[in-house]
């Protein structure tokens, strides 16, 4: 894995795309903070932080357009899979080259407290500035995961960066288009009916195994109605909800305001952990098929 990390990490810095990646955030950085906490006298280094977010929508999708369609571009992904390396340990050496790239930028941000306390812009909480500092590190990674995932269907570039940036903006409105849905017990009942095909959609995607991904999904769709007549009261604003706790966005908000949310933490390892097994599920299929 250590190789694998290492000649990852180098390629960042050898082609444009791991420049480009800190460069962008470390600018918007300097932007966001100068608006809103020099010129406009706010000691809250989060307030910067909090804006900063949507730039992950463009950025993180370019850091990760390369890290799987590289290999395919250039047929060198042959050559991976023929290593005495299990695909675990490939991915994961990709995915922690892409961490050690945005560690970068954010430890440069980490100075950024430090130095707005030596203006007058009032007393600095530097707790609340580093609790959102981690949070803001644990939303990278998760986006990054999910991205790194993206990038595994396709060996074009641009159509990975493409689709990561459309789940990335997705996933910054989740909260607003949660809001949007009606609470009705059946509009509920009917988005999870789809969410039960996507799954058993992406089942076979990872396993092109036709009956047990029909048998899962018919599984899912009966258990869900079961349910749903059962106790039809449950469905009701039960999807909304659903969403609003995945937001991931939401999530980092909650560091914003000083507090070390725990419950967070585990959700941004858990989100993640289940995307690079999910990535390495799909290499998998690609290995074997």
């Amino acid at each position: 894995m250590m190789a694998i990390f290492k000649r990852e990490f180098k390629s960042y810095f050898t082609n444009v795309s791991g420049v480009l990646f800190i460069s962008v955030l470390l600018l918007f950085t300097g932007i966001f903070t100068t608006a809103i906490n020099l010129m406009g006298q706010f000691s809250a280094f989060e307030y910067a932080l909090e804006e900063i977010t949507l730039v992950f929508v463009l950025v993180v999708p370019v850091l990760c357009m390369r890290s799987l369609t590289e290999d395919k571009r250039m047929k060198t992904d042959s050559l991976l899979y023929a290593l005495p390396l299990r695909l675990s340990s490939i991915v994961m050496g990709k995915y922690f080259a892409m961490l050690a790239v945005f560690l970068i930028p954010v430890i440069i941000m980490a100075l950024y407290p430090l130095l707005l306390a030596g203006f007058s812009v009032g007393a600095v909480n530097f707790a609340s500035a580093y609790a959102s500092l981690l949070g803001f590190l644990l939303l990278g990674a998760s986006l990054i995961a999910l991205c790194m995932f993206v990038s595994s269907f396709t060996e074009s570039q641009v159509i990975a960066a493409v689709g990561g940036f459309a789940v990335t903006l997705l996933l910054y409105f989740m909260n607003a288009i949660s809001g949007m849905i009606p609470v009705t017990p059946l509009v509920s009942l009917g988005c999870f009916l789809v969410l039960a095909v996507l799954a058993a959609l992406i089942l076979y995607y990872l396993t092109k195994n036709l009956p047990i991904s029909l048998a899962c999904g018919g599984i899912f769709c009966a258990l869900i109605l079961l349910l749903y007549v059962w106790k039809r009261t449950l469905f009701e604003g039960s999807f909304s909800a659903l969403l609003t706790y995945l937001a991931p966005f939401e999530k980092f908000y909650r560091f914003t305001y000083g507090v070390l949310d725990l419950k967070a933490v585990v959700f941004y390892l858990s989100f993640s952990a289940f995307f690079v097994f999910l990535t390495v599920k799909s290499l998998e299929k690609k290995r074997w098929s």
